[in-house]
Parts: C-alpha cells; sequence; structure tokens
C-alpha cells in the first residue's frame, strides 16, 4: 500500500493533471507603446491613470517577423511578433495566447520547422534553441527579451515548451 501511494503521489508531482483546468492570464502591454497624456480643461496635463485604449505604438517600433500558433500536444491560437523597438533591442511579443496550462512550460526560439500535428511535438530540441524564460501566462499577452546576441536568421520559429516532458504545447514559425 505504501508502495502505491508513493507511485501516485510521484505521478501527481510529474503530471499535475490540475493543470489542465487552471489558467493564468497576463496582459502586458506593447513594448514602445506609449500612453497619450491628458490635457485637463486650463492646458495642463492631468494626473491620473490611463487605461491604454487610447495608447499607439512608437513610431520607432519595427516588426522583424510574425507568425501564427499551430497546435501540438495541447490546442493552442495566438499570434507571435518579433518586434526591434527603438533603442535597437528585440522582443517576442506573444498576442492573444490560449494554450493549456501545464508543468515547466518555457518559451524558446528554434531553428527548428514548424510542422503541424504529431509530427512537430519534439522537434525543436533537435537543433538549436534559445529560451527565452517561462511562459508568463497561458492565455493572454506577454513580452519576451531577445538577448541581443540572438540570431534571429537562424532562429526562425517560437515554441511553447513543456520542459519536463520535452514536447511543444503549440508553435509558430516566423517569417
Amino acid at each position: 500500500m505504501v508502495v502505491i501511494a508513493a507511485i501516485i503521489g510521484v505521478v501527481l508531482y510529474l503530471f499535475q493533471p490540475w493543470r489542465l483546468f487552471t489558467t493564468v492570464e497576463v496582459n502586458e502591454a506593447e513594448p514602445g507603446v506609449t500612453a497619450p497624456a491628458k490635457v485637463g480643461g486650463n492646458g495642463e496635463v492631468a494626473s491620473g491613470e490611463n487605461d491604454g485604449a487610447d495608447a499607439k505604438p512608437a513610431k520607432k517600433t519595427k516588426e522583424l517577423a510574425s507568425g501564427a500558433f499551430v497546435s501540438h500536444e495541447h490546442s493552442t491560437t495566438g499570434k507571435a511578433r518579433v518586434l526591434e523597438l527603438a533603442d535597437g533591442s528585440r522582443v517576442l511579443r506573444i498576442e492573444n495566447l490560449d494554450t493549456s496550462d501545464g508543468p515547466d512550460l518555457r518559451v524558446w526560439l528554434s531553428d527548428q520547422p514548424v510542422k503541424e500535428g504529431a509530427a512537430g511535438w519534439f522537434v525543436f530540441d533537435d537543433g538549436k534553441w534559445l529560451e527565452l524564460g517561462r511562459l508568463k501566462g497561458n492565455k493572454g499577452n506577454a513580452n519576451y527579451a531577445i538577448p541581443a546576441d540572438a540570431d534571429l536568421d537562424t532562429l526562425k520559429s517560437v515554441t511553447i515548451w513543456c520542459k519536463r516532458f520535452s514536447v511543444s504545447f503549440g508553435a509558430a514559425a516566423l517569417a
């Protein structure tokens, strides 16, 4: 009986099945977006919070590549965009992401092509890849800094990678 309890404990720890029913939503603003100041009736800048509804992208932000997510191990939708900011830094922006929560999810750039269906589940650790960090949320919009030395000429795809099980939840080709 102790052995069975230990096995159940290990399985629960590894697979974390409750994460299929949890959601972490994130809604980060697009980098380089500036919120316009509110001007009062007397011409002075009004203080207070701006909800960003009137926010506009800075003129110097440039989209270098983008692509739509395809599903792999879990149903995944959304868009990935590589942005170059006015200061020359680059950011991967994931927009309208909708995927399952899972244990140890990471955001990777990869040199592997995106393949649809089960053929694409395991390919992203076969070549060069660059981890940008833990997935901030399985729903919404998030930004991930891309290191200055990252070679975007070779890293042409992004994957939501489950590091624990070496499987892609979903991926997007960057073109």
